[in-house]
């Protein structure tokens, strides 16, 4: 027995067990198929559970060309819109593949006596009035300090999912503009 309560036998499998586990951690190097035996695991036309081209076809998803890519995993000028027209506001997390923005409280100078969040949800990958999702949040201060939640006209979220909709189809036209000079 060792001062933890744990025979000694038992750290040293758990010290092993993570050793092996940061051990198969180092980045895996494949060759080129060398015969035709050999099975190249980053081949796209290899054969798999899931068919030809793997998990990606599964579900009707294969992307070619410029989706292709590495890229973030949602629209990239929704995504832009929405950074540029939430900027005014701290972001608390900002996740570019799962496409959700979230900002942290603010509060505007003219009216110190409420707060306001907001939580940008992009739905896709394509550039859509339905692609974008806003849930907005306020809270107003009560006389001893705290905040309270209160409501949010549905307006509110819909005048900030237009104006991130006229932001994303300016950076499409700015950016198509662009390419044809």
């Amino acid at each position: 027995m060792t001062g933890t309560g744990y025979p000694r036998a038992f750290l040293f499998a758990v010290l092993a067990a993570a050793s092996l586990s940061l051990a198969a951690c180092g980045e895996a190097k494949y060759q080129e198929r060398t015969s035709p035996n050999e099975i190249n695991p980053l081949d796209p036309n290899r054969a798999t559970v899931f068919g030809p081209g793997g998990v990606d076809n599964l579900f009707g998803t294969k992307r070619s060309g410029a989706d292709s890519g590495s890229g973030i995993g949602v629209n990239s000028f929704l995504w832009r819109a929405s950074l540029d027209t939430v900027s005014f506001m701290p972001i608390n997390s900002a996740d570019a593949f799962g496409g959700v923005i979230i900002t942290d409280w603010y509060i505007f100078p003219d009216s110190p006596g409420e707060r306001f969040k907001l939580n940008v949800y992009i739905l896709g990958r394509a550039l859509r009035a339905d692609g974008v999702r806003v849930s907005a949040f306020r809270q107003t201060r009560e006389s001893d300090g705290t905040w309270r939640d209160a409501g949010v006209e549905k307006q509110v979220n819909a005048k900030i999912e237009d104006s991130i909709l006229t932001r994303a189809r300016q950076l499409r036209q700015e950016t198509l503009a662009n390419q044809s000079k």
